[in-house]
């Protein structure tokens, strides 16, 4: 009967074998590790802590952390956090996303951030009207700064179907608030048949629904723009020591890395109230993100892969996780950080008064020199023809005139290149393309 390290070593081979086969390049000694790693039992808790760093997170989040950029997350983190409120609001915050797999994912496409925030009041109604409050102060407080620019947030359900900048906002679906629109207060829409309607912030506070607010940001490590996001799971807590999640849902905290030790307690005292079937729930949410990232209208082979591995990595399929995680270190995935620039790019023009016009051709010249120096022939071209053609639309960036057209045409074909490369690298791997073939059943 094999040890458990003959089933690794054999896992390993295998992992190894289909990579040469495949044209995807591997660290043989990182793979080994990461193997190793993850097939150990660990007595106790799921939760780690790294002494040293003071971060912590679930054992298998923290196997893909790499602390050579915690001091370049902290610092952007600190645009990113909501302040604590002794007595009244706790929070914890963590990378998330890509940012949280920077052993994994040497390419991310932005700086996402996850934090909890609890609220403590006599009642639901209160909590509300303290985020509500909290939350408009944090955009308005942190609108623009040397290197950083506020985009926008989530917050509160549209009352009604509306047509909201030109365009059409179902009822129920969340309120994206821009800056002039945090800053007044309320936004100007109108129904089907042309009528004015104000939603006003105040009267969408009771349902505060999905939260998440976005900026542009100069990275003062790697000296480019890159969008910064936070989402929030905000929780009531009642004077009885009930609580409850505002959203309806306390989130999972598989693909979380806190980074700060003092949070832990607040961190702890949550995810006590997390459902026990919370690694199902969450594994069928990422399951059903892989299902609609893998359908025609709607193809995302590099989101699917992202999803996949995280699910992999959880359910004891270590080998196709082992395999997944190979091809975000490969040359063409570097294109997917070029797809999610090419729209903070964009973002950074038309929606910023921090970022020059020069710093933000700056990086448009190096989505350029990156998009080189992954192709080549007729690809290649396409990419950087469009590129070009938004390079010159940025030059001569008149006020109010979208770069629209030029941004969703270069996005497009690299899209097409990325999908093609996870999709070909992926299926050819039959457990892979077994497991992707069930869920579009």
């Amino acid at each position: 009967m094999s040890t458990i390290s003959d089933q690794t070593a054999d896992a390993r081979n295998r992992v190894i074998e289909s990579a040469k086969r495949l044209g995807v390049q591997l660290n043989e000694q990182e793979l080994e590790r990461w193997m190793n790693s993850i097939t150990q039992t660990t007595e106790g808790s799921d939760i780690v802590v790294d002494e040293k760093t003071g971060v912590f997170g679930h054992k298998v989040s923290m196997l893909d952390f790499d602390p050579k950029d915690l001091e370049r997350f902290r610092t952007i983190g600190k645009i990113v956090e909501f302040d604590d409120v002794p007595g009244v609001v706790e929070t914890a915050l963590a990378l998330s996303g890509s940012a949280a797999q920077s052993k994994v994912q040497t390419h991310p496409g932005d700086c996402d951030y996850f934090e909890r925030v609890n609220i403590i009041a006599p009642t639901k109604a209160e909590a509300c009207q303290i985020l509500a409050r909290i939350m408009r102060e944090k955009a308005i407080n942190s609108l623009s700064g040397d290197n950083f620019q506020f985009i926008e947030l989530k917050f509160g359900s549209y009352p009604q179907d509306v047509i909201c900048n030109e365009r059409p906002c179902s009822k129920g679906s969340p309120i994206a608030w821009s800056a002039d629109e945090v800053v007044a207060g309320k936004i100007e829409a109108r129904d089907s048949e042309g009528n004015p309607v104000i939603i006003t912030w105040d009267s969408v506070a009771d349902d505060p629904g999905w939260c998440k607010l976005d900026w542009v940001i100069s990275d003062p490590v790697r000296g480019q723009l890159a969008n910064a996001s936070n989402m929030l799971d905000v929780t009531w807590e009642a004077p009885d020591g009930t609580i409850t999640p505002l959203d309806g849902y306390l989130d999972a905290y598989f693909q979380e890395v806190y980074l700060d030790a003092e949070s832990a307690p607040i961190f702890n005292k949550l995810v006590k109230q997390v459902s026990s079937d919370v690694m199902d729930d969450y594994v069928s949410e990422l399951q059903y993100q892989v299902k609609k990232y893998v359908k025609e209208d709607n193809l995302n082979y590099g989101k699917a892969a992202k999803r996949l591995y995280n699910i992999f990595r959880l359910n004891g399929q270590y080998e196709e996780a082992a395999f997944l995680r190979e091809l975000f270190d490969e040359p063409a995935a570097l294109l997917y950080q070029v797809h999610a620039l090419v729209k903070t790019v964009q973002e950074a023009t038309e929606k910023s008064t921090v970022f020059d016009i020069d710093s933000i051709l700056d990086q448009t010249d190096e989505l350029i020199m990156a998009v080189i120096k992954v192709l080549e022939g007729e690809e290649e071209l396409e990419i950087v023809r469009h590129l070009l053609r938004l390079s010159r639309c940025i030059s001569r960036q008149e006020e109010g005139v979208p770069l629209g057209p030029q941004v969703d045409a270069a996005q497009a074909e690299v899209m097409n290149i990325v999908n093609n490369f996870f999709y070909e690298k992926m299926t050819a791997l039959p457990a892979i393309k077994a497991y992707i073939d069930e869920l579009k059943s």
